[in-house]
């Protein structure tokens, strides 16, 4: 089953970890790590969760999973000195430490972190590949609820309502639809005052529950 990084090291060491750098406070919809940077630091993610994407060759960006509080974000492209793969963009207001490449991976070395940080990178490369393969199967409604699903399980607070702050243009791009198809699909769950667009643009999702069920008979 699949762990946060602060459960894969424990308590006293994730709570080392933090304290190798100060806390930062980033905005929803800020860009936390870029695609094809260099690999210069390792964010700990303590509060608010992310949207790991990846660009494609036409400039739209693909979701490939959503990471919430206990993670480490950008670990695998320091470890092996590679350029970031992916972008990561706080889907909420989050509070991060920025620990510098150097720091890490003598963090890393000091206490055996390899094999379990490596382990942990198999978990999340499993999990990718079964969200790539629902974005080639399965009908939009299960796309976007799934989608939605995601981003409440690693939301701050996932038992309240929940905001997602991306347009309609972005979840479609992010789920491999088009802008109409999501509309669409956002009806039904609007209807019944399963999900609510806010002021800034995005949704109010209100009950995932309702929202999953509903995708299903729609598949």
């Amino acid at each position: 089953m699949y762990q946060p990084h602060a459960t894969v090291m424990g308590d006293k060491l994730w709570t080392h970890l933090k304290g190798l750098a100060p806390q930062h406070t980033r905005p929803a919809r800020s860009v936390l790590l870029r695609q094809g940077d260099p690999a210069t630091h390792v964010i700990v993610l303590e509060t608010g969760s992310t949207l790991i994407t990846l660009a494609g060759d036409s400039g739209g960006r693909k979701l490939l999973a959503v990471r919430g509080a206990g993670e480490l974000l950008g670990e695998l492209a320091v470890l092996d000195s590679q350029p970031r793969a992916a972008t990561v963009i706080a889907a909420e207001p989050c509070r991060i430490h920025i620990i510098p490449a150097a720091g890490f991976l003598s963090f890393v070395d000091e206490h055996d972190l390899l094999g379990p940080l490596l382990r942990h990178a198999i978990a999340r490369v499993r999990e990718s590949e079964t969200a790539r393969l629902e974005l080639a199967t399965a009908s939009v409604p299960m796309r976007l609820a799934s989608a939605l699903s995601r981003l409440a399980d690693a939301a701050t607070d996932p038992s309240s309502d929940h905001a997602v702050r991306l347009t309609q243009t972005e979840l479609s791009q992010m789920i491999g639809a088009s802008r109409n198809a999501v509309v669409n699909a956002l009806k039904p769950w609007r209807e019944q005052d399963w999900v609510r667009t806010t002021s800034g643009g995005g949704l109010l999702v209100r009950d995932i529950h309702s929202i999953r069920s509903h995708a299903r008979t729609q598949a």
